[in-house]
């Protein structure tokens, strides 16, 4: 039988075809000895085996997707669904060629009531709210503007939103872990085939028939307070090429809120002050990546009490005048490959 799931630390067979430039990032990312979350990445061949079995999951799938998710709960000595202190994850596309904001991310799967009151109770259930709205969304279809925060704490939020999945469905917010995560991967799935994917692949020449992978991924938490935070970098000024950090991030905050517009960013100079040793340890695993793939990087990060995680990184998006700044001037970045020379020739300033 086809094999489709491969954990982060595995040698897969098929590259970035087959386990998308996300997963590849986070496998690399886990051989080179930085710090990423757990995981397991479910194959573009799953996929397209989906879309060519009428939408249904392909023979085996399921059973080794059980078997991933025992052995991260092995790696991080928690359980899945488990009522005090579960394993939580997120489940995160990731296409072999980049398609930014066109698919679809659910965080905090195998959140429910029991964990939402069993878990620090702050933490909980702005996790627990965060889930229902995001599932409701990408799972059941649940138009966005009926998750309007509006006020009261994470609690009461979670409870409306709960009311409003029920409003919209006409059953409960599903309390079981696996089938909430075998929906999920199903929607992100689904997500290759939107219009809005449609469209967006036949601007860029992508082919319809890569299909997407799926990159489950232990939750780890920005939203524990002042020692924790999220943010987004390139290892260069993506406008010039000058060689110094350039991003943003948030204190307290999960992903989302980056690019939610809800709260505004600080610039990532500011993270030196609040967050001092995450931010050397992210100047230096920036320089590593930037060596490493010898090309300017964009990074996704999360800041977890202190302690930083990588979640994505990938070749960023530069101006040709900047691509060619960080060649010439990159001891860092190295001597540019034939590829990335012609890619930078395609590519319009």
């Amino acid at each position: 039988m086809t094999r489709y799931v491969y954990d982060f630390d595995e040698e897969a067979p098929g590259g970035r075809e087959l386990l998308g430039g996300k997963g590849t990032g986070l496998a690399e990312m886990t051989q080179l000895g930085i710090p990423v979350p757990s995981g397991f990445t479910i194959t573009t061949d799953a996929c397209r085996a989906y879309m060519a079995n009428g939408k249904q999951l392909p023979e085996g799938l399921e059973q080794e997707i059980e078997q991933h998710l025992s052995a991260l709960e092995e790696r991080s000595g928690k359980r899945f669904g488990d009522p005090q202190d579960p394993l939580l994850v997120s489940v995160r596309s990731g296409a072999a060629i980049s398609m930014p904001g066109m698919m679809d991310t659910v965080l905090n799967l195998g959140m429910n009531d029991e964990a939402a009151e069993g878990l620090d109770s702050r933490v909980g259930w702005d996790s627990y709210r965060r889930l229902i709205q995001m599932y409701g969304e990408v799972v059941e279809g649940i138009d966005a503007h009926r998750f309007d925060e509006g006020d009261g704490d994470a609690k009461n939020q979670a409870q409306r939103f709960k009311r409003v999945y029920e409003e919209e469905l006409g059953r409960p917010f599903p309390q079981d872990a696996r089938g909430q995560l075998i929906l999920a991967v199903q929607a992100v799935f689904e997500s290759w085939d939107t219009p809005r994917a449609q469209v967006y692949r036949r601007a860029n020449g992508i082919p319809d028939d890569l299909g997407t992978a799926v990159n489950v991924v232990q939750m780890v938490f920005g939203n524990k307070g002042e020692t924790s935070g999220t943010g987004v970098c390139f290892t260069r000024d993506p406008s010039t090429g000058d060689k110094h950090p350039f991003g943003e991030f948030l204190v307290d905050a999960q992903g989302e809120d980056v690019v939610a517009g809800i709260r505004t960013p600080e610039p990532l100079d500011r993270m030196r002050d609040r967050l001092p040793e995450a931010y050397e340890q992210l100047i230096e695993t920036m320089d590593r990546l930037e060596r490493h793939y010898r090309d300017m990087q964009d990074i996704e990060f999360t800041v977890e009490e202190g302690t930083l995680y990588l979640l994505q990184t990938r070749t960023a998006k530069r101006t040709a005048a900047a691509a060619l700044k960080a060649m010439r001037h990159g001891g860092q970045a190295g001597i540019p490959t034939l590829a990335q020379v012609n890619s930078l020739l395609r590519r319009p300033p």
